[in-house]
């Protein structure tokens, strides 16, 4: 069976409850945890280690994408009975150039951002980005880390699409 391509998402924060810069300066690695709404969790349920979510600063003072994360531990458990749970995160970069809401809202407007779940449930913490979505937030922000790092991230795109089967009949034998 073939390898489960990255995921994409969007985690939200109050900059006075995490900011991007606690997040840094915590070794780069945290619990992503506090998360109540349903559809939110099933979101952090479906993550595994590996896919990338934006760090997204939200409340009425800076509604951007700050930076990126990496999840490095699937959702698991924090209390008895199964409901309270978590994901851990670590830190890749920061945007070069934070990506602001109203940025996001004038690509929607152009198509780009069409469908975007930031965008139709704005109230939502945990969304997931398609990766058109992804690639072009990113582009807006100029990207992300140090460029070493956006290279070896290419380089993995490159083999992930090497790999994928080209047709229904690749896929059914692979598994």
């Amino acid at each position: 069976m073939g390898k489960r391509r990255r995921r994409y998402w969007l985690l939200k924060t109050e900059p006075e409850e995490w900011s991007w810069e606690d997040q840094r300066s915590n070794g780069g690695v945290s619990t992503w945890d506090g998360v109540r709404n349903r559809q939110a969790i099933n979101h952090m349920k479906a993550m595994r280690a590996g896919d990338r979510c934006f760090f997204y600063h939200s409340g009425a003072a800076a509604r951007r994408v700050v930076g990126v994360v990496e999840v490095v531990k699937p959702w698991y458990t924090i209390a008895a009975g199964g409901e309270d749970g978590a994901v851990d995160v670590r830190s890749l970069g920061e945007m070069r150039k934070p990506v602001e809401l109203r940025e996001i809202k004038a690509e929607a407007e152009a198509e780009a951002m069409k469908g975007f779940a930031l965008l139709k449930q704005p109230r939502l913490s945990v969304v997931p980005v398609p990766e058109g979505i992804w690639e072009r937030i990113c582009e807006m922000g100029g990207g992300y880390g140090d460029a070493a790092a956006e290279e070896e991230e290419e380089k993995e795109k490159e083999k992930e699409k090497e790999a994928a089967p080209s047709s229904p009949e690749e896929e059914e034998q692979d598994e």
